[in-house]
């Protein structure tokens, strides 16, 4: 994430204390981009989709998805983003409890392009979530296409 073209991050995850947890840990690695939280499906899509400031408009976006949402599937979301022309390059980190074989493999035929699962145990959870910024820290993210 160059300092030149800074990348905005999405987060959609529904639960409020992981929000915090991935938030917090995600600073405690360094990384001070923009980050907008999401508790569902719909209101994400429309900041992806149809906000002004969203990605579409804005520039560079990562997002952190959560596959189990109040509203909709988190691979709905992640089709809908990976079948966009304009969209479809946004890194989707699958940030989930669920660690179901099949969709694992189903989330990366979609096109996610890392797939984490949350571990049970807080210290275990927070130590995942540094070595998320630590790698948020160090990639390249595409220019957004229009």
């Amino acid at each position: 994430m160059s300092p030149h073209n800074p990348v905005g991050i999405v987060m959609i995850e529904d639960d409020e204390g992981h929000a915090r947890l991935i938030e917090k840990n995600i600073r405690r690695a360094g990384i001070s981009n923009d980050i907008r939280h999401f508790l569902d499906g719909t209101t994400a899509l429309e900041y992806l989709f149809e906000s002004p400031d969203g990605p579409r408009l804005n520039g560079p976006a990562m997002v952190l998805l959560d596959l189990n949402l109040p509203d909709m599937s988190g691979t709905a979301i992640l089709e809908k983003i990976k079948t966009d022309p304009v969209l479809r390059r946004t890194p989707v980190v699958v940030l989930t409890t669920t660690d179901d074989k099949v969709e694992i493999q189903r989330c990366y035929d979609l096109g996610c392009n890392v797939y984490i699962t949350k571990p049970v145990n807080y210290e275990s959870f927070a130590d995942a979530i540094r070595q998320l910024g630590l790698f948020l820290a160090v990639i390249q993210v595409p220019e957004i296409e229009s």
